[in-house]
């Protein structure tokens, strides 16, 4: 009887050869997986040692013997030359997309998720900027910073990023040093177009400013400092390898390299890496980071050159969201070096890759920025063959089109108990299928995720997990509740005008209902919302989608919007022009609509309540100062 084609894993691409000959330290990521882990070769570890003589289970044990275990943490060293450090900024630089502000509970959802994710660093934000990131940043030191997760019992480091100042290191301090593992992380621009004219500062002041704060720093108790010398892609090489060296001298334990414009091409980029680790002195009392925009969509690619020229420590964000064009993406890193870590020299990472799915689609839903289809490794195509040449090579091979497995990434479809979910099954059926799915929510979330799912179970013949997933993301990753939604009604057409009523429930159970008229049921819907909840607000963007196929397919609703300041004479309190997304979803576009615009003005309302707060809480601490 002839065996199964085997799934083509990325232990090491598709040449069991070559990860045989593999050196220990050029491992796959070294957490176990739920459920028996199935390798790049088609088996599952247990098979392979059930099956000595399998001709593919050299292979598979192989892979197995190579796993090493992360390195223990040293600020300033890795005792392994070819483990190579994640450090995920999705919570400081990806928070900086327009449109992507998120609410310090889901920071902390999303910091909670990137821990299991396996990064060894977490950005978690910029204290300094207001005192709601302060606080967030606090909480996730606080929890995550100090909760070991996995087998092995990892903790990340907590970081917080800072310019050159004492404000801001002093905040920066305040916000991570509850965590095991803390980092202030500092920086200050090195080109010369930066420093002339936006510093307007000389070189030898930048200089001293710089080694004055990294010092600063230090001083404080904290024992790991990273410096980034802002648009070094741009900088002059013979300054650069002067003030790295003088802030090694200062105490920075990291020196991140970033091209901060997305200006540099790979080689270019390579060799700017190789340079600095050839002529910094001191250079091998620190760890060389790199830090990769996507201007010219080069920001993986130029993040692999850098690993590969020396690099120790790569910056990334899930997504690969971040400011202007974005970041490097993590899961194109990391599965970049998982794929052909045989031509990164044995190159590995601590990242357990079966929790990137998971991540993404979390961040997705909290940042409120969805990736494209055909985006690498995580977008809904990423695994679709629809041309028939591809189809018969898939059928007969999957290796012939697939490099590595959707499941590798712990993106499973096939439902290994042959369940199907209708409106008869219970909650035991209904549990099994979100850990099959890789969701783990508590009682009480289950309980409110439960009735949405029967609501929309007796108006579906069959629920796929494309709709278990809607759900989950618009009942559970949702924002602080201040108004929840309690009854909709529009009517519309082409006998009159659009019509809406709209009741939302407060935080005090007292129920509100208003009533418009508009330009169509949403906009009726959402004019009846605002005159409930009275604040003025400029909707930017609205955007519906269909999650399956059919007529009663579920509708997914995000809009973005900002508060409206025409005349407001609040307008420079900090929030005037920061933009708030929202999801919802639902089988009715109207319903899915009203969601989304409330998750909005959900975040909004937390973040004008937290800004109120700590302005009078300044005003209380001034008036006492003054008696």
């Amino acid at each position: 009887m002839a065996s199964a084609p085997a799934k083509p894993y990325c232990c090491s691409s598709l040449n069991p050869a070559a990860s045989a000959a593999l050196p220990r330290r050029a491992a796959l990521s070294p957490f176990p997986a739920a459920k028996p882990r199935r390798l790049s070769h088609g088996l599952s570890a247990a098979v392979a040692a059930a099956n000595p003589s399998h001709p593919r289970a050299a292979a598979v044990r192989a892979c197995l013997a190579a796993a090493p275990r992360r390195p223990e943490y040293v600020p300033d060293r890795i005792d392994d030359p070819n483990y190579v450090r994640i450090f995920d900024t999705t919570l400081r630089d990806g928070e900086q997309s327009p449109g992507a502000t998120m609410t310090s509970a889901e920071k902390l959802v999303v910091a909670r998720q990137l821990a299991r994710l396996g990064v060894d660093i977490i950005e978690a934000g910029f204290p300094a900027s207001s005192p709601d990131d302060l606080d967030a940043v606090r909480s996730i030191a606080i929890e995550v910073g100090n909760t070991p997760v996995g087998d092995d019992g990892h903790v990340p480091v907590i970081c917080g990023l800072s310019r050159c100042n004492k404000r801001d290191i002093d905040a920066a301090w305040e916000a991570v040093r509850h965590a095991r593992k803390p980092r202030i992380h500092t920086f200050i621009a090195t080109s010369e177009i930066h420093m002339q004219h936006k510093l307007r500062k000389t070189p030898d002041q930048v200089v001293a400013i710089a080694k004055e704060m990294v010092a600063y720093a230090r001083s404080l108790g904290c024992p790991d400092v990273e410096f980034s010398p802002e648009d070094a892609g741009r900088s002059n090489r013979e300054f650069l390898y002067h003030i790295l060296e003088e802030v090694i001298k200062a105490g920075a334990t990291t020196l991140n390299i970033p091209d901060t414009v997305g200006y540099t091409l790979p080689h270019e980029f390579g060799k700017l890496i190789a340079d600095i680790k050839a002529n910094t002195p001191g250079i091998e009392n620190a760890i060389i980071s790199t830090h990769c925009q996507n201007d010219l969509g080069l920001a993986s690619a130029n993040t692999l050159a850098g690993a590969d020229a020396g690099a120790r420590q790569l910056e990334v964000t899930i997504n690969g969201i971040g400011e202007r064009a974005g970041n490097a993406s993590l899961e194109e890193v990391v599965m970049a070096i998982k794929c052909r870590r045989e031509l990164l020299d044995g190159l590995y990472t601590g990242i357990n890759s079966q929790h990137i799915t998971m991540t993404s689609k979390m961040v997705q839903e909290h940042s409120g920025l969805h990736v494209q289809p055909h985006k690498a490794i995580v977008g809904a195509n990423a695994f679709a063959h629809e041309s028939g040449i591809h189809q018969d090579g898939m059928l007969k091979f999957k290796g012939t089109y697939e490099i590595i497995s959707p499941d590798d990434i712990g993106l499973t479809r096939a439902n290994e108990f042959g369940i199907v979910l209708g409106k008869l099954s219970g909650r035991h059926a209904v549990r099994t299928k979100l850990v099959e799915l890789g969701y783990e929510i508590n009682d009480k979330e289950f309980e409110d995720f439960f009735k949405r799912y029967k609501e929309v179970a007796e108006k579906k013949k069959r629920v796929t997990d494309e709709d278990i997933e809607a759900l989950l993301s618009d009942e559970i990753f949702q924002p602080k509740v201040i108004w929840s939604l309690g009854d909709v009604q529009a009517t519309c057409g082409t006998l009159g005008l659009s019509t809406a009523t709209v009741k939302l429930i407060g935080l005090d159970g007292e129920e509100k209902i208003g009533c418009s008229v508009g330009t169509g049921p949403v906009d009726a819907a959402y004019k009846a919302i605002d005159q409930i909840i009275q604040i003025p607000t400029v909707l930017k963007e609205y955007g519906m989608t269909s999650v399956t196929e059919g007529i009663d397919a579920i509708a997914t609703t995000r809009v973005l919007i900002t508060r409206d300041v025409t005349g407001d004479e609040h307008s420079a309190s900090g929030y005037s022009s920061r933009s708030f997304s929202g999801s919802g979803a639902a089988m009715d576009v109207v319903v899915s609509s009203v969601r989304a615009y409330l998750s909005a003005l959900n975040k909004m309302s937390s973040f004008i309540g937290a800004v109120n707060a700590s302005s009078e809480a300044q005003e209380s601490i001034s008036v006492k100062t003054s008696e």
